[in-house]
């Protein structure tokens, strides 16, 4: 059985209140007794969704991407749509959202798939991962500070994209592999 970290947290210090993220200070008990000092990034969660345009029993099923503008990667990177979650929003609702504002598309049915942690060595952010079919196209409505272009491709692409290092975002890669794997039997 694995022990919760509250049980472990000793004490907690907020050292930075974003609008994004929070950042604390925990002072924990390690499984041998000893103390420690973390820093830890506090994350509201997010989801990410592929979607899929064509029927996952094609011979090559078609992903709608999105190239997005990311500061932090040094340019446009190749991703799945993703969002953070909103207060009292569920992670179904947040793909949703997401994939209409990022792609303007709408989905008939969408399923989970699964939920990573991103870096759990310093924050709590988990994504949820989901798959979105019977997509219909509608115009995106992406936010002010987001840059996306939007482009349908072959799931042999995507894989080539994400051997090649094309695809370099962590969720999107384990979303896309977790489709190829467990949902297309690729």
């Amino acid at each position: 059985m694995t022990e919760s970290p509250e049980r472990r947290r000793l004490e907690t210090r907020r050292a930075y209140a974003g609008r994004l993220i929070n950042v604390d200070l925990d002072t924990v008990q390690a499984p041998d007794g000893s103390t420690w000092t973390l820093e830890m990034v506090r994350h509201p969660g997010a989801a990410a969704v592929v979607p899929l345009l064509s029927d996952p029993a094609s011979a090559d099923p078609q992903v709608l991407l999105i190239r997005q503008y990311r500061y932090a990667a040094g340019g446009p990177i190749w991703e799945v749509p993703a969002g953070v979650l909103e207060p009292g929003e569920s992670p179904e609702e947040c793909a949703r959202r997401e994939l209409r504002e990022e792609t303007g598309a709408r989905a008939g049915r969408v399923e989970y798939l699964t939920t990573i942690y991103t870096t759990p060595g310093f924050t709590d952010e988990r994504i949820h991962l989901f798959l979105a079919t019977g997509i219909t196209a509608g115009e995106p409505k992406p936010m002010s500070d987001e840059f996306i272009v939007v482009e349908a491709k072959p799931v042999s692409r995507v894989l080539e994209m994400i051997r090649d290092r094309e695809i370099v975002d962590g969720k999107s890669i384990v979303a896309l592999l977790y489709l190829a794997g467990f949902r297309l039997g690729l």
